[in-house]
């Protein structure tokens, strides 16, 4: 059975590559959580985690592992383009 969480805030590196600005993903439901974006990658492709933001409020957008064109893996909201801007308009987390 696959876990769901939403994330409510990200870490950004200070790079401008698109595909490497988030750091790390995070929420909260009865206490805080954060994880490394490989941490995240590496749940949701062994079916244990699936992640979703509410841009705007509830409106449910999931997040998956995307490939960039160089082979690098990120995170990306259903409603992004090459971009993953959902997150991106996040809050960075404590």
């Amino acid at each position: 059975m696959t876990n769901t969480a939403q994330i409510k805030c990200i870490n950004k590196d200070r790079r401008y590559d698109p595909y490497h600005a988030i750091t790390h993903v995070g929420g909260f439901v009865t206490s805080q959580w954060k994880l490394t974006t490989a941490d995240a990658i590496s749940k949701i492709e062994r079916g244990e985690w699936a992640f979703y933001v509410e841009r705007p409020a509830g409106d449910r957008v999931w997040v998956q592992v995307a490939t960039s064109r160089f082979g690098n893996k990120y995170l990306k909201t259903d409603a992004d383009g090459d971009e993953p801007n959902n997150l991106l308009s996040l809050p960075e987390c404590p």
